[in-house]
C-alpha cells in the first residue's frame, strides 16, 4: 500500500475517534449515574459503566496521539520504519495497526 493510502486510513480513524463514536458520551453518563436512584446493583452497574467509558476514552485517546504520531513520521519521511531495529515494518502490519511505530518482531520482543 501506498505511504498516501495509508495517510488516508490514519485521518478517517483520527476523524472516527474526534467524531465520538462511543455509544454514549462519558459526561453523559457520569451526569445519569450520579445520582442515588436505584438499589445497590444498578448503583454498582452505573459506577461500572463509568468506569468502562474513561477506560475506552483512555484507549481512544492513546491512540489518537499514536496517529498524530505517525501522520508526523509520514511528514517526516520515517513512516512504516521500526522504531527499535530500523527495519521496514511490513505491509501486513502497517495494514492493520497503520499507526504502529515497531516491527513484528520488535513487538514480540516488548511482550517477552
Amino acid at each position: 500500500m501506498e505511504v498516501e493510502q495509508y495517510r488516508t486510513q490514519l485521518l478517517l480513524k483520527r476523524g472516527e475517534l474526534l467524531g465520538g463514536t462511543a455509544a454514549k458520551p462519558l459526561q453523559w453518563t457520569m451526569e445519569n449515574n450520579s445520582g442515588r436512584q436505584g438499589d445497590m446493583a444498578d448503583q454498582a452497574s452505573g459506577t461500572n459503566e463509568v468506569h468502562i467509558q474513561l477506560k475506552l476514552k483512555q484507549t481512544d485517546a492513546k491512540i489518537l496521539q499514536a496517529i498524530e504520531d505517525a501522520l508526523r513520521r509520514i511528514d517526516e519521511g520515517t513512516y512504516g520504519i521500526c522504531r527499535d531495529c530500523g527495519e521496514p515494518i511490513a505491509d501486513a502490519r502497517l495494514d492493520a495497526i497503520p499507526w504502529t511505530r515497531v516491527c513484528i518482531a520488535c513487538k514480540e520482543k516488548q511482550k517477552a
